[in-house]
C-alpha cells in the first residue's frame, strides 16, 4: 500500500493537465483492483457543467453529461448530503429510485458499472465534488480494498481533490469567465511577449502544456488569437484597479 500511495503522491506532485490527474488516479485504482474512477466536481453557479476527469467509458460520461444525469444520479444526491464515504450498487442498501433514476442505473450497468465506493468532498471552500470507484461485479479485491482502506481512499480523495482544485480550477475571473491558475499565469507572461518555449521555462512545464493551457483560456473567453484574449485580461485588470 505504501509504494502504491508513494507512486500516486508522485505523480500527483508533477500533474499538470487533466491525463495526468488521470493517470495518478487511474494507476492507483489499478493497482488495489479498484477498477475505474470517476471525480466529479460541482462549480458553485449551478448553471456551469461539472467537471470530471475519468477512467470511466468516454461514450457514458459524454451521455451521462449531456443527459443532465448528475441532478438526478442518487450517488451524487447521497454525496451532496453526506459527507461520508458509502458504498451502492449490488449488494448494498437499496431504497426505491423512480423510473429515471433507474434506467440510470441501468445504463451504468450496460457500461461496467454496476457497484462501487464513493467519497463525498465537502471542502472548507464550499466547494463540493466526489470520487469514485466502480467495478463490473462483485470482485473480493475490490470489497476487501474498501472495507480494509476506506479511510486511506478517504484521505486519497481528498488530496486529489486539493491538487486538481489547485491546478486546473483555482484562478481569477475575466468578465464572467473563470480561469485556472495556470491558464491566468500562462495569459499573463504571453501578454509580456514571452513565447510558449520562455513560458515553460519559467514555470518548469513543457511548451506543449503552455499551449494546452493557452488554447483553453482562449476557449473560455471566446477568442480566437492570443491578442484577442491578452487584450480581453488587461481590460479585466484595469476594471479591477478602477
Amino acid at each position: 500500500m505504501h509504494r502504491v500511495f508513494q507512486n500516486f503522491i508522485d505523480l500527483l506532485a508533477a500533474a499538470e493537465v487533466p491525463a495526468d490527474f488521470e493517470r495518478a488516479m487511474g494507476d492507483m485504482a489499478h493497482a488495489l483492483n479498484l477498477s475505474s474512477f470517476a471525480y466529479l466536481a460541482f462549480p458553485r453557479s449551478g448553471l456551469a457543467t461539472p467537471r470530471l476527469i475519468s477512467t470511466y467509458p468516454v461514450e457514458w460520461t459524454s451521455h451521462y453529461l449531456r443527459s443532465n444525469y448528475q441532478e438526478i444520479d442518487p450517488v451524487v444526491l447521497d454525496a451532496l448530503r453526506n459527507p461520508e464515504p458509502f458504498s451502492w450498487g449490488v449488494g448494498a442498501h437499496s431504497r426505491a429510485y423512480t423510473l429515471l433514476q433507474q434506467r440510470l442505473f441501468d445504463e451504468a450497468s450496460q457500461h461496467g458499472l454496476r457497484l462501487g465506493f464513493t467519497v463525498p468532498i465537502h471542502d472548507d471552500r464550499g466547494a463540493i465534488a466526489a470520487l469514485t470507484f466502480a467495478t463490473d461485479q462483485r470482485v473480493a479485491a475490490f470489497e476487501r480494498c474498501v472495507d480494509t482502506h476506506s479511510r486511506v481512499l478517504q484521505l486519497t480523495a481528498l488530496y486529489f481533490h486539493a491538487h486538481v482544485r489547485r491546478t486546473l480550477f483555482d484562478g481569477d475571473e475575466i468578465g464572467v469567465v473563470r480561469l485556472s491558475r495556470r491558464e491566468l499565469e500562462c495569459l499573463q507572461w504571453a501578454s509580456q511577449g514571452k513565447s510558449a518555449w520562455e513560458i515553460g521555462c519559467i514555470l518548469g512545464i513543457s511548451r506543449n502544456t503552455v499551449a494546452y493551457y493557452i488554447e483553453n483560456a482562449k476557449e473560455k473567453l471566446g477568442v480566437r488569437t492570443i491578442a484577442q484574449a491578452v487584450t480581453r485580461l488587461a481590460a479585466a485588470n484595469k476594471r479591477k484597479q478602477n
